[in-house]
């Protein structure tokens, strides 16, 4: 009887330590967070300088074009993170001054761009390649 003990006290001690010693117990990784954007949260600050980017390659713009597209897209966003304080969500005035500031928008990008890089820019094909581009840029 004391050899079976005595063989069963270095086993059990022995599965203690190799138990409880971190080799053996992987820790779960942690778990991924990604932010879910809505069409009501406010757009990141980086998203006008991304877009004016892709703009001026898609549309073949001079950098002074670029610039200039820049500071409307950062205007824009700039108004509808604004509105969007300041309405709620999906609510008639809030639609009606986005509405407003996507207007404005326009014109003076068309007045930037040129009325030919400007229809260029509001066809299906080119809104597609610029969305893409987008996303890629947000991964």
């Amino acid at each position: 009887m004391l050899i079976r003990y005595s063989f069963v006290l270095p086993l059990l001690s022995l599965s203690l330590v190799l138990g409880s010693c971190s080799i053996f117990r992987r820790d779960k990784p942690a778990p991924v967070v990604e932010t879910v954007r809505t069409a009501d949260s406010p757009a990141p600050p980086t998203a006008a300088r991304d877009l004016a980017d892709v703009m001026g390659t898609e549309l073949q713009l001079t950098p002074d074009q670029t610039v200039r597209v820049r500071t409307i897209l950062n205007g824009t966003l700039t108004e509808s993170n604004a509105a969007k304080e300041k309405y709620a969500p999906k609510s008639p005035q809030l639609l009606a001054e986005l509405k407003r500031i996507n207007i404005s928008s326009q014109q003076q990008l068309r007045t930037v761009v040129g009325p030919a890089k400007f229809k260029l820019l509001q066809t299906k094909a080119t809104q597609q390649k610029i969305a893409a581009e987008m996303q890629q840029r947000q991964k």
